[in-house]
């Protein structure tokens, strides 16, 4: 890896028109209108009063996987997606025309054995008004890029969890063609979809990907801690544990405190948890 360059990576603006079709097909992906029990949900995925589920901000105006580009230098076959943070300054529209922009925020040397940890944001603004609608930060893991003499830290902590039992939790399926329905909103990735790339990568069958189950636990907090009103979420933040695969149930084990929200996520059919360290911050 060259660290000047990826320190110093020029991101394109991104200008994405999405509509009430791309909204809709996003909160399918997520599983909402999967269960008939589950008629709060109609509201992310019906025409008539639409809301925008505020985790679709995540795949709106991306600058595409510039990481797998031979121009980054980064040994993409050992890149993992740490951690994801997401501030919403405003309610995303339900359809609309919005603009990307990146930037890198920092580069750790975490020593040759360990890997690198790359930072970088993306705001999300309204075209037609300039408003800021969402602001980006991802944590990626490139553990092939360690040991190129940079600095180890400062790093930020991670969230701490309660000890205490969860106060409430929320359980909700996935599909076995969630991913494949996921992805049309634009991750393309084939470890999603392919069986034969998945089991190159050491699965043994194509996982979910990573911002699904983000979003998924995005649902739950909102279904258990806004009254189910997306408006209220502000912020959210995880740490990616492990992988989740589409038919499993993702239960997200939640802490209430006032307008912060701690919660992990973890598969309920192998007891492993997916998502750690989550914080969520409520209007």
């Amino acid at each position: 890896m060259d660290p000047d360059k990826v320190r110093n990576w020029k991101f394109r603006t991104v200008e994405h028109t999405y509509t009430e079709r791309d909204t809709i097909l996003y909160a399918l992906g997520l599983g909402c209108g999967a269960e008939a029990s589950d008629a709060e949900d109609l509201k992310f995925v019906y025409e008539k009063g639409l809301v925008a589920l505020p985790t679709m901000a995540v795949v709106l105006a991306s600058p595409g996987n510039w990481l797998g580009s031979k121009d980054s230098t980064v040994d993409y076959t050992k890149v993992l997606h740490g951690e994801q943070y997401l501030i919403l300054h405003q309610p995303l529209p339900s359809s609309g025309t919005v603009v990307g922009q990146g930037r890198i925020v920092d580069l750790l040397d975490k020593g040759k054995d360990k890997g690198a940890v790359l930072y970088a944001e993306r705001t999300i603004t309204d075209k037609a008004t300039g408003a800021l609608i969402a602001t980006l930060t991802s944590a990626a893991m490139l553990r092939g890029d360690g040991g190129f003499g940079g600095k180890p830290g400062p790093q930020p902590q991670p969230h701490p969890l309660p000890e205490s039992p969860p106060v409430t939790r929320v359980d909700i399926k996935t599909h076995l063609n969630s991913a494949l329905i996921y992805r049309l909103s634009g991750d393309w990735n084939p470890l999603h979809a392919d069986p034969q790339v998945a089991k190159a990568g050491g699965f043994k069958t194509p996982i979910l990907h990573g911002l699904c189950t983000y979003g998924v636990a995005g649902r739950a907090v909102v279904r258990a801690c806004c009254g189910g009103d997306p408006a209220r979420l502000k912020s959210l933040q995880v740490r990616f544990s492990a992988p989740v695969y589409p038919g499993e149930t993702i239960r997200t084990e939640i802490w209430p405190q006032s307008n912060r929200v701690s919660f992990r996520a973890r598969v309920v059919e192998r007891d492993v948890v997916v998502l750690n360290n989550g914080l969520a911050m409520l209007a």
